[in-house]
């Protein structure tokens, strides 16, 4: 059974990320990879409400694993690191790569915290 809430909430988060992204590189033609940042972000914080939350192993498995699993990219997030050191945008990338670490552990504490009233 815990094969399935996996699954299903993939099936949530995926789609999810692809509308995301979309719907971001439509409005956002800058060099920075804004699309994946901001769902890596938004997943962060997400994934640290459901912490607070300290939700069952099935809700975990469905929304933490399944829907916050393939709703966030880490793997994205390294291709689009190394595309931008390929183009020689070094300050870019690392600014990138900076970014992405310490605001996605502050969402996901800021996510922790609001939902346990420590905010």
């Amino acid at each position: 059974m815990e094969f399935l809430w996996v699954l299903l909430g993939g099936c949530i988060g995926a789609p999810l990320r692809f509308g995301v992204g979309r719907f971001v590189s439509k409005k956002w033609q800058g060099a920075f990879p804004l699309g994946t940042f901001l769902i890596n972000i938004i997943g962060s914080f997400c994934l640290g409400l459901l912490y607070g939350a300290q939700t069952s192993q099935s809700v975990w498995l469905l929304l933490g694993t399944g829907v916050l699993g393939a709703f966030t990219t880490f793997s994205t997030f390294g291709v689009e690191t190394v595309g931008l050191l390929e183009k020689k945008r070094v300050a870019l990338a690392l600014s990138y790569v900076l970014l992405s670490a310490l605001v996605g552990i502050l969402g996901a504490y800021l996510g922790q915290a609001w939902y346990t009233g420590r905010t």
